[in-house]
């Protein structure tokens, strides 16, 4: 995983950027959960690029399955996904549900993110 760790508000996160095998099963979330470890931070954000095209096809239980991970561990993350995206068929309906937790949200924006995620 391509990621930076940014420092602001006192705060920390890992922003991951890309990935040369986007994320696509429970073993990539656990990497990342090791990765928050390693930072000392429970806070990620995880641009488009860094997701597999699976990730956006509910019926492969690959965003379910991620995320489950991530809330399991504690990870508060977020998103970036291109707004054209989020509002895609199924995948829309569990944007807007995940958006009413404090978990996890999808945003089209990098300044949105990082907002909610240092609330």
């Amino acid at each position: 995983m391509d990621y930076q760790i940014i420092s602001s508000n006192d705060k920390k996160y890992l922003e991951i950027i890309s990935s040369t095998t986007p994320m696509r099963s429970e073993s990539d979330a656990l990497e990342l959960v090791s990765l928050c470890g390693e930072n000392d931070t429970d806070l990620v954000m995880i641009h488009y690029a860094a997701l597999s095209e699976d990730f956006f096809e509910l019926k492969t239980k690959v965003a379910g399955d991620i995320l489950q991970k991530l809330m399991n561990y504690r990870i508060k993350a977020v998103a970036v996904i291109p707004d054209e995206i989020i509002q895609k068929g199924r995948f829309r309906e569990l944007a807007l549900e995940m958006n009413k937790g404090p978990h996890f949200r999808m945003v089209a924006s990098r300044e949105e993110a990082e907002a909610w995620l240092l609330q």
